[in-house]
């Protein structure tokens, strides 16, 4: 606070473990400035994320990052003019909250370094603005295509030019465990140890019976998860925001996806994806029994299946912050080209939304 009082302009990282009261504390910071009558802007590198922040977006849609660079990239900048509405309010604004940065590339951070040294006029690091970011680099780094781990170590924010320029602060007493649960204690202690790298392994193996409970089978799974799932009508919002099942295999999502569906009865539709070229000569080479067999990463599959009271998850950045990749919605009603749900996360849990069929267009990329 007292360097956006005093334009001062530091760059500080909060490291924040889960659980430690990250979101509360930048919330928090965030009605301070904004109530003095200054500009605060509040942006996440995901949009689940970018939802638990008050009037937050994500990085992208707010800055206009570039999409595509190469990893050594040192001339991108942010697609904003000075004379444009998000130019000046980029100029204005005292405070830039980044959460999530972790995730992002360092290319992205230094778009928005050299952007605003042009803005505002000033080559200080982030045009003299005070900037936080947050996150947490125990969790995921950023994401590079058929890259090795010295790639994803080299996209991180650690390997950018504007690291030593930035103040290190900690959050350590995980909020979400204070109890007297030993149990809970030790899991807290054992996953920082784990992020650390300074846990104590067998043949380099996790036991994994120290961290939850294993169950034998996939049905198994399904009935802990998600009891008496015959009743889906009965089930309230709560009931939906409290459980999930995470896999790190589209192809695993589908079959638990398929198993859960066949559970209980309700009112279900098919939809199909529309299953063209965008040029005519390509038709060729794809043909339409190879383009239905395809699932390309955020995409929906060929075949898509649905049904009334069932959880989903939005894939695309529709209206940040309440409509933003990773929130989560029950369907309510189906219609043929739009559909009726009602948020069961972000700033609008229990609105009732319409969502349009979108056109995706995705790009096949192949090796030889």
């Amino acid at each position: 606070m007292s360097s956006v009082n005093n334009n001062e302009g530091k760059i500080l990282f909060l490291d924040a473990p889960g659980g430690t009261g990250k979101t509360f504390l930048i919330n928090l910071l965030l009605a301070k400035v904004r109530y003095g009558g200054k500009i605060a802007l509040a942006v996440a590198s995901s949009g689940i994320a970018a939802t638990l922040l008050v009037g937050g977006r994500t990085a992208h849609s707010t800055f206009k990052l570039p999409l595509k660079y190469d990893s050594d990239d040192i001339t991108s900048v942010c697609n904003v003019s000075k004379q444009s509405g998000t130019g000046k309010l980029m100029q204005d604004c005292c405070l830039i909250i980044w959460d999530e940065t972790s995730m992002s590339q360092k290319t992205s951070v230094e778009a928005l370094d050299r952007t605003m040294r042009d803005l505002r006029h000033n080559n200080s690091p982030i045009g003299g603005c005070t900037v936080l970011f947050s996150g947490d680099f125990r969790q995921i780094l950023p994401v590079v295509t058929r890259g090795t781990r010295a790639d994803e170590v080299n996209a991180s924010l650690k390997r950018s030019y504007l690291w030593p320029y930035i103040k290190i602060l900690e959050l350590k007493t995980n909020m979400r465990v204070l109890c007297t649960d030993q149990d809970n204690i030790n899991f807290v202690k054992d996953l920082l140890l784990i992020g650390k790298g300074e846990f104590q392994a067998t043949n380099d193996k996790i036991n994994i019976k120290s961290f939850c409970n294993s169950v034998p089978t996939i049905t198994k799974l399904v009935q802990n998860v998600y009891p008496n799932i015959q009743n889906i009508s009965s089930k309230s919002l709560k009931w939906f925001q409290e459980r999930a099942i995470l896999s790190p295999t589209n192809e695993q999502v589908d079959k638990i996806n398929d198993l859960i569906l066949s559970r209980f009865d309700a009112q279900s539709q098919m939809y199909y994806s529309v299953d063209a070229v965008l040029e005519k000569e390509d038709a060729v080479h794809f043909p339409t029994e190879f383009l239905n067999s395809l699932t390309p990463p955020g995409v929906p599959p060929h075949k898509l299946i649905l049904k009334i009271g069932a959880p989903i998850i939005l894939m695309r950045n529709l209206s940040p912050p309440t409509f933003c990749n990773g929130t989560r919605l029950q369907i309510k009603k189906l219609r043929s080209s739009l559909l009726e749900y009602i948020l069961l996360t972000g700033c609008g849990n229990g609105k009732t939304v319409l969502i349009p069929r979108i056109p995706i267009t995705y790009t096949l990329r192949f090796t030889f």
